[in-house]
């Protein structure tokens, strides 16, 4: 309908919509269009009107996501939600709340508008030095593949043609036709990337998630610095598994880091698996020798255990046991530059990476499980809310930026 072809009337007659803001009930004064000899009309303003009553609240979103938080799935999250609230919405509804809050924080950290109240002055320990720890870990989660994707849609299908009635005369159920299909995973599992930064009693955190390369970890270590000041800490140590990808993009993307230093734990495992397949899995001597090699490392350094254990492979005779002394030897050899145990522990910094670890196990909680299938994206930002509020954001998010 052309407006500028009809006639304008106020519809003073009809009973006048409402909107319900945060003062009460307003009435508002519709337009009505109407066009001669045609009938019917259309009133704009109408349709602003529902769809605003039709959008969920943001109180109801933010009950959305701490339900879904904790829930085994989004069918549990939504049964939660009717019996505390009243408020009824179906599982595949809540599903998409809570994905696309998700991606909305994913969106605001990008951005800049969610970032962190604390910084290098909140960071201070007893020596009065300002003190930022960086971690950085992998994880994998299960992902959905085509051929299931596949599968999932016949089911959905065939539960709705056994909802159909027999008698074909009768008024048929209408559903929604099937969103399009997305590309499932080319792999069952894929692996995320975590970045956090933490205090000394880990009171402060920014967390934060990524199911994108080892490029795109690097980014984001250098994002999350800038947001909470790593760069104008006194002190700016980081702890981090074994992974060469880690290392590489701390040089790559310039993190200005006082040392980094291999976790203490990554490497215990690697020294104790060498003692099972040498010693054997309880062997007394074995627990001994790999006692006294991490007491070497932790207080000694790089050099002596260097050279503890060329002497000790040089002792060996079975092939298989060489194999394994020369498998971490190399894992040593590698780090050099990581196992700066003796400077960490005089300057009294933390030499395992106990916080990422724990981040690597809080944040995926929700997408694991038997059963669980996710697409890489929808999976990235349900992790999203769970670091945010590992972060200490939610209450940012939900006031200012949701």
């Amino acid at each position: 309908m052309d407006p500028t072809s009809g006639r304008r009337k106020h519809s003073k007659g009809d009973s006048p919509r409402s909107a319900l803001t945060a003062n009460g009930r307003v009435s508002v004064t519709r337009t009505r269009w109407h066009c001669p000899g045609v009938g019917g009309g259309d009133t704009p303003v109408d349709r602003l009107l529902d769809a605003a009553e039709a959008t969920l609240s943001r109180g109801a979103r933010e009950l959305c996501c701490l339900l879904n938080g904790d829930a085994p799935s989004f069918a549990r999250a939504a049964d939660n939600l009717l019996r505390t609230t009243g408020v009824r919405l179906c599982a595949e509804s809540l599903r998409r709340v809570v994905e696309g809050e998700g991606m909305s924080v994913l969106g605001q950290c990008a951005s800049g508008s969610l970032s962190p109240d604390w910084g290098p002055a909140d960071c201070r320990g007893e020596s009065g030095d300002a003190r930022i720890y960086l971690g950085c870990d992998g994880f994998t989660a299960a992902m959905i593949t085509a051929g299931e994707k596949k599968l999932r849609r016949k089911k959905v299908r065939d539960q709705r043609r056994r909802k159909r009635p027999a008698d074909k005369s009768k008024l048929r159920p209408r559903f929604r036709p099937l969103p399009a299909a997305k590309a499932g995973a080319d792999q069952k599992f894929k692996e995320f990337k975590l970045v956090t930064f933490y205090d000394e009693a880990a009171e402060h955190r920014l967390v934060s998630v990524t199911r994108r390369d080892h490029h795109a970890a690097g980014r984001l270590m250098r994002r999350d610095g800038g947001r909470c000041g790593f760069a104008h800490a006194d002190q700016r140590p980081a702890v981090v598994d074994g992974g060469p990808w880690i290392v590489n993009q701390i040089k790559r993307q310039s993190i200005p880091t006082s040392a980094v230093c291999l976790d203490f734990f990554h490497l215990a495992q690697n020294v104790h698996k060498a003692r099972r397949d040498c010693f054997g899995e309880q062997d007394p001597a074995g627990l001994a020798w790999a006692g006294e090699l991490l007491h070497v490392a932790k207080h000694q350094g790089y050099d002596p255990l260097h050279e503890k254990l060329a002497h000790w492979r040089s002792t060996l005779r079975s092939p298989s046991k060489r194999r394994a002394a020369r498998l971490l030897l190399n894992y040593v050899t590698d780090r050099r530059e990581m196992i700066a145990y003796p400077a960490f522990v005089k300057a009294g910094w933390q030499i395992g990476s106990g916080p990422t670890e724990s981040q690597c196990k809080q944040v995926p909680r929700r997408v694991k499980g038997r059963g669980k299938r996710w697409d890489g994206d929808n999976a990235e930002a349900v992790m999203a809310l769970e670091a945010m509020g590992q972060s200490g954001l939610s209450a940012t998010y939900w006031k200012n930026c949701a």
